[in-house]
């Protein structure tokens, strides 16, 4: 069996001045798995995924991903890593409103070399790669591909920042509770949308959601209260 995508071991967690938020003795998140990790507001949700993409360093402990230690890096160092290797589906989308829906897809690729170059050999270029993600989250439409993002519906915004989660082919994609503005069909059409892509990039998948409702449609599913030994939530 192959080393697990995401190693953690021994983390502890807590903001200046507060009790410990997070206090996970052992997480793994195998490659190419997807993973439904739920846990309520409040539960630190978002900073356990802070941990794993580089951006926080945890007082104790280590995060492993691809076999990096990501505390061993310098604040550079994590930001190159995390943007070569992890791609993020923030809950509100974050995307740029005054770049073009294609602009805001390929935009990983403009500070991440690695990714430009897999989406180059798999597509042609990195234009090519953005075009063909958007086509099969069903935004094929080239006059809608150089519209402002700011003028999409949610639904189409969603899936923008999908598809620029998904370009270059990141080991890991990371997705923050993304389906809490949609209706029960749209989210669930919207996850096998998802699960093709990571499958067809080799990536692993790992879902953040309160909705229970989601979690049989993942290969695991997990409550952070399970994982966590810390019990006085503090931040989302």
């Amino acid at each position: 069996m192959s080393p697990p995508l995401i190693d953690l071991h021994d983390l502890r967690f807590a903001w200046p001045g507060q009790p410990a938020l997070l206090d996970i003795p052992r997480f793994q998140l195998q490659r190419g798995e997807t993973l439904f990790l739920k846990g309520p507001s409040g539960s630190g949700k978002t900073t356990l995924l802070g941990l794993l993409g580089g951006v926080s360093r945890p007082q104790h402990g280590n995060v492993q991903l691809l076999g990096q230690d990501l505390a061993a890096l310098s604040q550079g160092a994590r930001d190159r890593f995390r943007v070569d290797h992890t791609g993020y589906i923030f809950q509100q989308f974050n995307l740029l409103p005054f770049l073009s829906v294609r602009e805001n897809v390929e935009l990983p690729c403009r500070f991440s070399r690695s990714r430009a170059q897999r989406a180059s050999e798999r597509h042609g270029s990195v234009a090519q790669a953005a075009a063909a993600l958007l086509d099969h989250l069903g935004l094929g439409d080239p006059a809608l591909q150089v519209r402002r993002a700011d003028t999409l519906s949610i639904g189409q915004q969603q899936r923008v920042a999908a598809a620029r989660a998904l370009i270059g082919q990141p080991e890991l994609v990371i997705a923050d509770e993304p389906t809490s503005a949609l209706d029960a069909d749209t989210r669930e059409a919207f996850i096998r949308l998802l699960f093709g892509e990571c499958r067809a990039a080799g990536a692993s998948l790992l879902f953040v959601s309160h909705d229970q409702s989601l979690a049989a449609l993942f290969d695991r599913s997990l409550s952070l209260a399970e994982l966590n030994r810390a019990s006085t939530p503090q931040e989302a």
